[in-house]
């Protein structure tokens, strides 16, 4: 073996060793479901991943497809896919209905079913019921929740029973009313420290994951460095494990304004209208069916 060749070899096992092992991607031929135990791993690697939110069988095949190693079934879908103003309405029913279709259009990616306003704040009980439902009636892999300190009761009780929890701190949309809006959380010395107690109190109650939602950039990778679970940000900067966006805003289909967050990969709301457009214009001139389209 040449000098050359050698010093190659060391070069390309130098670079392999320094990246980070992608246990995540790879498409639906795993012949399994991602798991908690995947996503700790990811942690421990230093491989960031990616969630998006799915409400239906058919986009959610396209984004498992796509080698998305989790999907959220969010009740993100009461504005985004029900016509309702914000997520306050969204019901239990509504939601377990989503998430079957959505784990029922996937095979590899990690559903999680959110819960909605209402179906889990009274009690540890109350929510143990909910997320039975979501386990049993739709088959998700685990459900999310809002709140810190406030709702470890219920997060020690879900994972006590076997439930795996995904956390989401920061702005918690289910609380819009009370918060008099969508604001930025954790801007200042007193609400920094009550979020990463928070975090940590989540972290000790179980939680496999914890979403941190418009938060300072500076917060939430503080934050992200001194929990073991990983982070999921959205408007929260780069610092966080991993990423996730509303699939609506995230393919252009949202109509109107977005957050500043939002990077928008596509144009599907013109895409969509282009072919409704050229469908009625075929159909108004007679143009389809035409004989290709057509049985005898």
């Amino acid at each position: 073996m040449s000098a050359e060749s050698s010093a190659t070899q060391e070069s390309a096992v130098s670079q392999s060793s320094a990246q980070p092992k992608l246990s995540l991607y790879g498409g639906t031929g795993t012949g399994r479901r991602v798991t908690v135990r995947d996503l700790a791993k990811a942690k421990r690697e230093g491989e960031k991943w990616a969630m998006l939110t799915a409400y239906d069988a058919l986009t959610a095949g396209v984004f498992d497809e796509a080698g998305i190693p989790v999907l959220l079934v969010g009740d993100s879908a009461g504005n985004n896919h029900l016509g309702y103003e914000n997520t306050v309405p969204v019901t239990v029913d509504q939601l377990v209905m989503l998430s079957g279709a959505v784990v029922r259009g996937t095979k590899r990616a990690m559903v999680i079913g959110d819960l909605p306003f209402g179906s889990y704040q009274a009690s540890p009980q109350q929510a143990l019921e909910t997320a039975a439902r979501y386990m049993k009636e739709a088959g998700v892999g685990a459900v999310k929740l809002e709140g810190g300190r406030r709702v470890l009761p219920q997060v020690d009780a879900l994972v006590q029973a076997g439930v795996p929890v995904m956390a989401h701190i920061g702005l918690t949309p289910q609380s819009v009313n009370v918060l008099g809006g969508y604001r930025i959380a954790g801007r200042g010395d007193e609400e920094a420290e009550k979020l990463i107690s928070d975090a940590k109190a989540l972290q000790h109650a179980g939680a496999f994951a914890i979403v941190l939602e418009l938060v300072p950039a500076e917060l939430a990778a503080r934050v992200s460095a001194e929990l073991d679970v990983p982070t999921v940000g959205i408007g929260a900067g780069a610092g966080t494990d991993a990423q996730v966006l509303v699939w609506t805003d995230m393919a252009g289909l949202t109509p109107g304004g977005v957050p500043k967050f939002v990077k928008q990969y596509a144009d599907m709301r013109t895409v969509l209208g282009d072919a409704a457009r050229a469908f009625a214009s075929d159909v108004v001139h007679g143009a389809y069916p035409d004989e290709s389209h057509s049985y005898h």
